[in-house]
This record gives structure tokens, C-alpha cells and sequence, in this order.
């Protein structure tokens, strides 16, 4: 009479009478406080009933007990080692024996994420909040997992339900700052590092986080100070000494260069640190005109990054042929009509430190249109529908090929309503600035045949070794060597050539030397372009208080100047790599 159900017995039972399981249920937990399977039935089961504060806790009972439970305990322990295999094949075998086990549901998910595969992670847990809506630490998993999916206002969706459950620890907060720093809320993310900051004065890497909000928002000597903070917790932080370097203004101390040499020299630095420590003695070595020693530190600081990157410059040419060979006269004519006819968007494109942030400013100042940031969703919806045909991330020219005319409207309403959250002010027009987007040209033209398209174009050599002297956040992955960075130039200008040719007259480019020599006469141009009457403000663009994420924050709140023309030429003498793969680019850049 007392002998317990079967548990598949018991599981039916719940689907049919949930009310009769009840007892059952409680019986099973009384014998074993720690029966996770049963504490989830009994969730469900009150869940049926409509009883959600008691079946949350039930819920919440049975994830405790599984972390006493063996089997898992010895998986989380090959994912701490990193023993991968032996995680994922104890929890298919979990899986199989207890489909509904959330918390073994939430490792899955973790070592999804490990490997990169976002979005199996995600439909993992979304898994295990249906089966337990109150696991909180599923959620805020999610909310990372969106965050890395370039999601961020779903990821601070999720987030806030995380907080307004109680989950309001220091993880979680730091992360909704740096999600809604990404969706230009800054002035939320930095009130919520002032708090964290406040309560973890310690903290070295949140008074960094604290530092780039602040400098996004132009107040450098906050910005400033908050790195000192960082570092006199921890001296040898190099990405605190790289955002420092970064703010381009900045001039390093004496006593700063002996601080970072210094923690260089210490064996057990990690490599993260010593890459940006390197990076940021070859800026502090170069303002002080010491050539040859600072190009030796950006060039061990490029050397570290490239090995950690899997970069193969003939992947940027394979992608290029491929959009030479679909994007014919023939092919564009018979889309001619097709896509989304919003005009709002404005593209700024072309390659990073090409000055694309200045022209951003000087645009963003107009009174008709808003500057955003550099926008994910180009490059995300392309590399997407790509996947969805079968083929890799780069083969969206022929994706793109095989779409019905509906979906290329389909794709173009997405867009705008992806970066909705991104305009705040109302005005008509928009700007995008992501420079990678030159090579998903042939998509936005498909898809918003409206949109306006700036080519930002500097000098190769400027700018070719202006990326190798940066260490980017992510993304950029041919920066980091002379002669792939000139490749990636050259090919570049080579498809940029290919749409000038097939869509005469649709991309307006922007030179950069020229902008700097006859600013008002560019702007001029430019504002035509886009069918605007010309505004005074744009030249004061200095004066525009408007946040801004990028490398440029700082020199883009100065009037125009020429101090970034020509810095490549101290350094002549390493760069023949560079020039090699540029060929003759660097006379005929502004021709082409």
C-alpha cells in the first residue's frame, strides 16, 4: 500500500490529476529530501492547479536538491576541467533517463555556449524556464547568451525579470549595464556602475567598465580618474592601460611607462594583459617620437592577438569574388523594385580608423538625422539567412540570389525594427556606422534599396597601420598583421569598385584627406547627397554632447585637424609587408 508508483506512474498521474499526485508526491519528498524528480512533479503538478507561488518553490527545491545528486555533480566537474566530451555524453545519458531535469537541461546549455553555439544554448534554456518559469539562474544564463548573440535589449528584457525576482547581484547588474550600454542607454548603465562602484570599491575591472561609460559620454577626466581607480587595485590590468591609450588624447607619464615595463616583466602575466600592456607602451612610446621601440611593442602585441585568431586573409577575397560574380548589371537591374523603401537609414562604411566617426559626428549634428553606434544586425541577418540555406556564414551573395522578392521587404522591415530601440530622438534618418558592413553592401542595397551609403576612405597607409597601432575590443580579426590588413584593404576598394560600376552613383564617397582640407565644401556635398539643406551646425560638430562608443570618442569633440595625417612615416622603414599587399593603392585610393 506504502510500496512508491513508478515514476512514469506518477508522471501520468500529474497529467491527468494533478490534485490526486499531490500526497503521492509529498510522500516521495518526506523518504528523500533530496528527490529532485519528484520536487519537479510537484511543480508541475501545483502548476496545473494554479498554485504558481507554491509550484516557483517547488520548482526551486528541486534544482537545490540536484546540486547533491552525483551524476551531476561529476558533470559540473568535467565542465570545470574543461573535459567537454565527457560532460556532454554524462548529460545526453541524464537526459535521456530525466528529460525534464532543468538543472542538467542548464548545463546542456552551458556547454552549448562554451563551443559557440548560441543558439542551441538559448533554445536549451528556454527549455528550462518552461519547465521551471522561476529558475532565475536559467534566466540570467539567457540573458548572457542573448547579450553574445548581440540581442541586447532582449538580453535586458530578460535581465530586468531576473531583478524584479530578486536576482539582483553584482553579475547580473554589471551585465544589464553593459547591454544597455549597447543599446545607448548610458546614462542608466553609468548610474548602475556608480552603484556597483560604490559597493564594490575593490573591483578593478567595474571602475573599468565605469571608465569607457564615462568616456562614451565625453567626460574624460571622470573617465580618467576611474581608471586610475582600476589600476592602483591592479597595477598590471592591461586593458586598463590600453583605455587609457585609447582615449588617442591621452599622453602617458614617466612613471606610467616604468609601471607598465614593470608588469611586463612578470612571468606569470597573463597573455590578455601583456597584448594590451604591449599596445599601449608602443602609443605611450610613439608620442614620445621613440619610432623603433614603439613599433616593436604593436608589433609583439599584433603577434599575440593574431595567434590567439583564426584569420585567413583569402576568406575576405573568396567573399569578394562572390559578390563580383553575383551582383551583375543583370541581377541588380531585375531587383530593381524589390526591398523594403524606407529611406531612413544612412550607412557609414568602409574600413575602421578611416574616419567614418567624424563623418558620423558631423551628420549626427544635422537636425534631420541621429547617430546611433556601430549596429551588429548587418552582418547577423546576413550570416543568418546564409546558415538557413545550407551553406557557411560567407555565402550570403548566393542566399541572397535565391530569395523570393518577399523576403527581401520581409528583410528590410526587420532591420528597421531591430534598431528601433536605437533611435531616441525622432528624427527622420538614422545612421549606422558599423565599417564592416562594405562587405554586406550587395545585401543592404537588396533589402533597402532607399537607404543611403557613405564610403569613408582614408589613406592606406594611414589607415592601414592606424588599425595595426589598435587593439580592438572584438571583431577586426585582419588588423592584427601589416600585410593582412593591406589584403583586406585591397579588397575593400576592389568590391567598392565592383558596386561603383553595377549601381553607378548609389554609394557617395568620402575622402578623407579632402574632408580635413575643405571641410565645408565635403559637408556640402554630402548633404546633397542625402537631399538635405546644408546646417552651420555641422561644422560645429565639436559641440555636439551626443555619446559616442568608438576609438575616434575623443578626437571627434575637437575641431577638425590634420594630426592624424601622415603617422605612418616614422614607421616606414617596417611597413614594406603593408605596402607590398596595397600595391599601388596608396596613389590611386582616392581614384578607384
Amino acid at each position: 500500500m506504502n510500496r512508491p508508483l513508478p515514476a512514469a506512474s506518477v508522471a501520468a498521474l500529474v497529467a491527468a490529476d494533478p490534485a490526486r499526485a499531490l500526497p503521492m508526491l509529498r510522500q516521495a519528498i518526506l523518504r528523500d529530501e533530496n528527490d529532485a524528480p519528484a520536487y519537479r512533479l510537484l511543480g508541475r503538478a501545483l502548476r496545473a492547479l494554479g498554485r504558481e507561488t507554491e509550484a516557483v518553490l517547488a520548482e526551486d527545491e528541486a534544482i537545490r536538491a540536484s546540486v547533491h545528486d552525483p551524476e551531476l555533480v561529476a558533470i559540473a566537474r568535467a565542465l570545470i576541467a574543461g573535459d567537454l566530451p565527457m560532460a556532454e555524453a554524462g548529460l545526453r545519458q541524464r537526459l535521456r533517463e530525466q528529460p525534464t531535469d532543468v538543472a542538467a537541461i542548464r548545463m546542456m546549455a552551458e556547454l552549448a555556449g562554451r563551443i559557440g553555439r548560441y543558439r542551441d544554448a538559448e533554445a536549451l534554456l528556454r527549455r528550462a524556464l518552461e519547465l521551471a518559469p522561476g529558475f532565475l539562474a536559467a534566466r540570467a544564463n539567457l540573458a548572457i547568451v542573448l547579450y553574445k548573440q548581440n540581442r541586447f535589449a532582449d538580453a535586458v528584457g530578460e535581465l530586468d525579470a531576473v531583478l524584479a525576482a530578486g536576482g539582483a547581484d553584482a553579475g547580473n547588474l554589471n551585465l544589464r549595464a553593459a547591454a544597455l550600454g549597447r543599446t545607448g542607454d548610458y546614462e542608466e548603465a553609468r548610474r548602475i556602475y556608480a552603484d556597483l562602484t560604490a559597493t564594490f570599491p575593490a573591483h578593478a575591472r567595474l571602475w573599468m567598465s565605469y571608465g569607457h561609460i564615462l568616456k562614451t559620454l565625453g567626460e574624460q577626466a571622470q573617465s580618467v580618474a576611474a581608471y586610475r581607480r582600476a589600476l592602483e587595485i591592479e597595477p598590471g590590468l592591461g586593458e586598463v592601460w590600453w583605455s587609457l591609450a585609447n582615449l588617442k588624447t591621452w599622453r602617458f607619464e614617466d612613471d606610467d611607462v616604468a609601471v607598465m615595463e614593470a608588469a611586463l616583466s612578470g612571468k606569470s602575466l597573463p597573455e590578455d594583459d601583456r597584448l594590451h600592456l604591449h599596445f599601449a607602451l608602443g602609443k605611450a612610446l610613439e608620442d614620445r617620437g621613440e619610432a623603433a621601440p614603439s613599433f616593436d611593442h604593436y608589433a609583439k602585441g599584433n603577434r599575440l592577438r593574431r595567434d590567439q585568431l583564426d584569420y585567413e586573409p583569402a576568406s575576405a577575397s573568396a567573399q569578394v569574388d562572390s559578390v563580383i560574380a553575383t551582383f551583375t548589371p543583370e541581377f541588380v537591374a531585375a531587383r530593381a523594385d524589390a526591398g523594403h523603401p524606407s529611406p531612413e537609414p544612412i550607412f557609414i562604411l568602409g574600413l575602421p580608423r578611416a574616419g567614418s566617426t567624424l563623418i558620423e559626428q558631423i551628420l549626427s549634428s544635422h537636425s534631420q538625422i541621429e547617430g546611433t553606434m556601430e549596429l551588429p544586425d548587418i552582418p547577423a541577418m546576413a550570416m543568418r539567412e546564409a546558415q538557413a540555406a545550407g551553406g557557411h556564414a560567407r555565402d550570403w551573395p548566393e542566399a541572397l540570389a535565391a530569395m523570393p522578392r518577399d523576403r527581401l521587404t520581409d528583410l528590410g522591415a526587420e532591420f528597421l525594427e531591430r534598431t528601433r530601440i536605437q533611435r531616441k530622438s525622432g528624427k527622420p534618418f538614422y545612421i549606422d556606422k558599423l565599417p564592416n558592413n562594405w562587405a554586406y553592401l550587395g545585401f543592404i542595397a537588396m533589402i533597402l534599396p532607399n537607404a543611403r551609403i557613405i564610403d569613408a576612405r582614408r589613406h592606406p597607409l594611414d589607415c592601414c597601420f592606424s588599425n595595426f597601432r589598435q587593439h580592438f575590443a572584438k571583431g577586426q580579426p585582419f588588423s592584427y598583421d601589416l600585410e593582412h590588413v593591406g589584403r583586406y584593404y585591397a579588397d575593400y576598394v576592389r568590391a567598392m569598385s565592383h558596386y561603383d560600376r553595377v549601381q553607378p552613383g548609389h554609394v557617395h564617397r568620402v575622402i578623407h584627406e579632402r574632408l580635413l582640407d575643405h571641410p565645408e565644401t565635403e559637408v556640402r556635398w554630402l548633404l546633397d547627397y542625402l537631399g538635405l539643406p546644408f546646417e552651420e551646425s555641422c561644422l560645429e560638430f565639436h559641440r555636439n554632447p551626443r555619446a559616442v562608443r568608438t576609438a575616434s570618442s575623443e578626437q571627434v569633440r575637437r575641431p577638425i585637424n590634420r594630426d592624424g595625417v601622415g603617422q605612418w612615416r616614422p614607421y616606414e622603414d617596417w611597413l614594406e609587408p603593408l605596402k607590398a599587399a596595397l600595391g599601388d593603392l596608396p596613389a590611386t585610393y582616392a581614384k578607384v
